[in-house]
């Protein structure tokens, strides 16, 4: 199991319950949906797991560590192995498509001509070889989203966690998005992705964990 919960709870100040006592695992390898109404616990669920945010009460484990148990200072190593595509991860739009996908390498130290290998291997992943000289602002709201999963790859994380990465895209580009996830997940990493939209997921006969106001109804 790369991914273990048991019985968790996340509360916020003021008294917000965003989760209520979430237990479930899953296995290396697995491509699961997460699923629920708005304000269900999606995004707090996917921000506790690599440590953006920490449980109120309950066990988190990724690839064996007690993520509530991890100082902070060691949460950045723990991220290494974790690719996140999140609504509020920023693009920097100052540079190049090429530059955005290194910026991850050159934060671990990665040596400049292996780093830009990774860096074009990822880009080529999710079709973006060619813009590799681009500014973000000149790509369409679909490129944006496969220079996020480029960027989240880049690493060649064993977990993937995407925060409703088909939001605000037609339905051409979201399924787009889905097979490039679909393809990594093919080649051994583990996928888990947050969504509302029922209609894209049926299309995959993946597992669904379905919240309902911070519970694990399903």
């Amino acid at each position: 199991m790369i991914i273990g919960l048991s019985h968790v709870n996340k509360r916020y100040p003021g008294g917000y319950e965003a989760l209520r006592d979430v237990s479930f695992g899953i296995d290396a390898g697995e491509m699961v949906f997460v699923t629920g109404h708005s304000g269900a616990g999606k995004t707090s669920l996917l921000k506790l797991l690599p440590g953006i945010e920490r449980a109120t009460s309950g066990t988190l484990l990724i690839n064996g560590q007690n993520i509530g148990a991890l100082r902070a200072r060691a949460i950045p190593y723990l991220r290494r192995s974790i690719g996140l595509v999140f609504q509020d991860q920023k693009l920097l739009h100052d540079r190049s498509v090429f530059e955005n996908v290194m910026f991850p390498l050159s934060v671990t130290g990665q040596p400049p001509r292996e780093a830009a290998r990774r860096a074009r291997a990822a880009l080529d992943k999710v079709g973006l070889l060619e813009r590799e000289k681009a500014r973000p602002i000149t790509l369409s709201g679909g490129e944006e989203q496969r220079l996020c999963v480029a960027r989240a790859v880049v690493n060649r994380p064993s977990i993937l966690i995407a925060d409703e990465p088909t939001a605000n895209l037609d339905s051409d580009s979201a399924q787009e998005i889905l097979e490039i996830f679909r393809a990594f997940n093919q080649v051994g990493v583990t996928v888990l992705v947050a969504t509302h939209d029922h209609a894209l997921v049926s299309r995959y006969a993946s597992r669904m964990i379905v919240l309902d106001h911070g519970r694990l109804v399903s």
